[in-house]
């Protein structure tokens, strides 16, 4: 049983004795006698026995004063036993019977009382509408006034229940007042913030203002609207210096305080700086270091300052700089791209928003401070398997892997896509990375691993036979077929030396790096996979693979986050100063850590941001920034939604298919 329904119970046991009369039980009546018997019964809660002696009254003494009561008694034994319908009948028979009794007004307030237990709360409010236009008794009026409330409650109408039990704490004497009051703040707590303005401006400064506007400064904290809870929680404090939840309302004003004071135009940046991942940590500080230099250029924007700190790829130290940061007030995160995972744990229980830049699964499930702006290898499978069916008009697909965790993952992001697109996958191989030799996963791919059953076999032989027998006694044949036949023998000599490949896909997809598709690939060839698609991971992005295997590898597509060589103008004016600034081109990483920095300096310098909670709510909000790796959004998960290019190797360079 839910507390507001016990609470109902407690109330109705409170208002509904209170007005019974007194009663003299006389010595040697018995009526008296039998009823007091059942009274008995009733009192020690032996309801079987008390139901057979009050109903055996009704039924001896049906006119005598006590029979309403008896009625009363009957229908609250049925409702205490859960028979709220008998209940309900023996109310209506006391209404039909004994008009003139004295527990007319008990016995309709028991029949919306059995219809609150059966969850029937509409037909409670119905009939305590028409009740309340004839009770005259205090106790009766504030029965019907909580009963309606908590029917409202129950229904989900808080805003109407709150109405109710104001009307009825007006009525209620002190001890009433306590049980009122308990289920107010219930029903105030499940207000929307425009019901609470609503009905805070009716009351001003009497009950229960102070629980309205008490809740109202509750309800923008969790609504992350600190400016405004800390304006609603000071004028609680000021008006109502003696109410219960004074302390709680100082307490979250100096919570409030300390936990959104920040350097507005802070930003932190997380990077492996040394240890073994350097290489990329230092790449993704020049993008930083260069948008930080172009925003600065501006002068249309407040002053940003960054704090570098090196996690070392090594996630104890990266949870140690976000403690460091969080000390030093900075509004928001960049990174870490390792050690995403331990960084952002932290990062959310401080309550700092952090745009880390892993390909890391689940990452931005930590939680909704925690972003990423990366991309994913389920987006670049999706980005490839969409092209090839919808644009190349592929249907069938075979896929050659690394027995690896990255290979794993893309293999079955790229089955799972294929089917969601329409297709299918004919044929699913892996390989050991380690190997330089890959006949074995390339022959089972085409069908030359296996030897075919003998009795599948349709040899040259038996053909020779058929065709002896069927021209046997001609001795006039031709010469020429004669050697015809020498010749396809030939041929069919060679056919088992090397049989022929059966390439029953339409492309070959190789999850790996340049180097080791650079050996795969020529491999194909040998085996006789061509007139295939190849298709390749954003790793294929690289020179080195056309090095190694240029004449096999024309037309081999793949997907990518940036493209140095883009018609984008963001691209070419990012590609064109980068280059002139770090003498070298940039690439992915550096990219997508210029173009994150550029959506955190540009957001921490609006006006409207000025708490750390304001600007988690903006970057969920923000859609199609137009940065140097195309358009970014964020999902309400806080993960990255980007348009990445599609490439293909056309002679020694890369060229762009589209940006999808």
């Amino acid at each position: 049983m839910k507390p507001i329904y016990k609470i109902a119970i407690i109330t109705a046991a409170i208002f509904l004795w209170s007005c019974v009369p007194k009663t003299i039980y006389e010595k040697f009546d018995p009526a008296a006698q039998l009823f007091f018997r059942a009274e008995k019964m009733f009192q020690e809660k032996s309801y079987e026995k008390a139901l057979v002696f009050f109903n055996e009254y009704l039924n001896r003494f049906p006119d005598r004063p006590m029979a309403g009561a008896a009625l009363m008694k009957t229908g609250a034994i049925h409702m205490a036993l859960g028979n709220n319908d008998r209940a309900r009948n023996v109310y209506k028979r006391l209404i039909a019977e004994y008009p003139e009794s004295y527990f007319i007004p008990d016995a309709r307030i028991e029949i919306m009382a059995t219809y609150y237990n059966q969850g029937e709360y509409k037909k409670v409010i119905e009939q305590a509408a028409d009740f309340i236009k004839y009770a005259v008794s205090r106790a009766h009026i504030l029965r019907t006034y909580v009963l309606t409330g908590d029917a409202y409650v129950a229904l989900g109408f808080p805003k109407d229940a709150v109405n109710y039990y104001t009307m009825a704490y007006a009525k209620a004497q002190d001890q009433e007042k306590k049980v009122i009051i308990i289920k107010l703040k219930y029903a105030v707590r499940q207000l929307s913030s425009q019901d609470i303005v609503f009905l805070s401006s009716r009351l001003e400064e009497r009950f229960p203002a102070g629980y309205l506007i008490f809740q109202l400064g509750i309800n923008s904290v969790n609504e992350e609207k600190y400016d405004e809870a800390l304006k609603i929680l000071s004028e609680f404090i000021e008006k109502f210096p003696a109410h219960e939840n004074m302390q709680q309302a100082k307490n979250l004003t100096v919570e409030i305080k300390q936990n959104t004071i920040y350097s507005r135009y802070t930003i932190g940046c997380l990077l492996p700086l040394s240890g073994p991942y350097r290489l990329y940590g230092n790449r993704a500080l020049n993008g930083v270091e260069l948008a930080l230099n172009r925003f600065s250029s501006q002068n249309s924007y407040p002053s940003v300052k960054v704090i570098i700190k090196d996690t070392e790829s090594d996630p104890v130290k990266a949870v140690l700089a976000v403690r460091e940061l969080f000390a030093e007030n900075v509004a928001a995160i960049i990174g870490p791209v390792i050690t995403a995972e331990a960084a952002a744990l932290e990062a959310q229980d401080k309550g700092i928003p952090i745009i880390t830049l892993t390909q890391k699964d689940n990452i931005t499930s930590i939680g909704d401070f925690v972003f990423r702006n990366f991309f994913t290898p389920a987006a670049q499978v999706k980005t490839l398997v969409s092209y090839a069916v919808k644009e190349l008009n592929l249907s069938s697909f075979a896929i050659l892997y690394p027995d690896e965790n990255y290979g794993k993952i893309f293999m079955n992001l790229f089955w799972d896509e294929v089917i969601a697109c329409g297709g299918k996958v004919v044929g699913v191989e892996s390989y050991n990375s380690t190997h330089t030799d890959f006949s074995d996963p390339i022959k089972k791919l085409a069908g030359l691993y296996y030897e075919v059953p003998e009795d599948l076999k349709n040899t040259d032989a038996e053909a020779d036979d058929k065709g002896n027998n069927d021209t046997a006694g001609d001795n006039n044949a031709d010469t020429s077929l004669w050697y015809a036949h020498e010749n396809d023998e030939n041929i069919a000599e060679e056919k088992k030396e090397k049989p022929e490949a059966i390439v029953d896909f339409d492309a070959v997809f190789i999850p790996d790096a340049p180097k080791k598709a650079g050996l795969i690939i020529p491999q194909l060839a040998f085996y006789d996979v061509t007139d295939t698609y190849l298709l390749g991971t954003n790793l294929w992005h690289s020179g080195s693979l056309i090095e190694m295997a240029r004449q096999y590898v024309q037309d081999a597509i793949m997907p990518d986050g940036f493209f140095a060589e883009s018609a984008s103008g963001e691209a070419m004016d990012f590609v064109r100063t980068f280059y002139k600034i770090f003498n070298q081109k940039p690439e992915f990483i550096e990219a997508v850590a210029y173009d994150t920095a550029m959506i955190l300096f540009q957001m921490v310098s609006r006006p409207d941001i000025r708490f750390r909670s304001v600007l988690k709510n903006k970057l969920k909000k923000l859609t199609d920034f137009q940065g140097v790796t195309g358009l970014t959004s964020f999902d309400n998960r806080g993960d990255v939604r980007k348009k990445l290019y599609l490439l293909q190797i056309k002679g020694k360079r890369f060229v762009e298919l589209e940006h999808q």
